[in-house]
């Protein structure tokens, strides 16, 4: 329960609420290794380097084979295509919203999407470093508008 000024604010909910989960089905793509021109440093931008990503897709409503579903091949092939023809990208972080948002664009069923992207042994005594975006279709929407204006 939120309350402002000694009052119960009930749009405040949702917000401390978080996303919702457990609402339905997803698919997953763990592992996905996949060459991408990254990277803020000088020695970064010569050639591709390796990106993991790891992805969960979930679905607005019960899949169906007829329309909606989400392919997990073409949804690897597709980022795959995208990587290999996407010049070079300073941040991880501009690379993953896209990635989201030609999910969103090419995947009508898709309701929410959880990516986490990192360079393999990119540094030394660690086990991963990377980023993670979390979205729903609304907050996909919400960020295309912004990125139009």
């Amino acid at each position: 329960m939120k309350i402002v000024d000694g009052t119960f604010d009930p749009a405040l909910v949702a917000v401390d609420a978080g996303p919702a989960r457990g609402r339905g089905w997803s698919v997953f793509v763990e592992g996905l290794s996949v060459p991408a021109r990254i990277g803020i440093h000088p020695h970064e931008h010569g050639q591709p380097q390796p990106l993991v990503i790891d992805a969960q897709l979930g679905y607005r409503s019960m899949p169906k084979e007829e329309s909606a579903w989400i392919d997990y091949e073409s949804f690897c092939a597709r980022i795959a295509e995208f990587l290999a023809k996407k010049p070079h990208t300073r941040l991880l972080e501009t690379l993953v919203a896209d990635m989201a948002a030609l999910a969103f664009r090419e995947w009508p069923a898709l309701d929410s999407l959880t990516i986490e992207v990192h360079k393999p042994k990119i540094r030394p005594g660690t086990r991963r470093i990377g980023v993670a975006l979390d979205w729903t279709r609304a907050d996909y929407q919400q960020w295309s508008a912004a990125a139009r204006s």
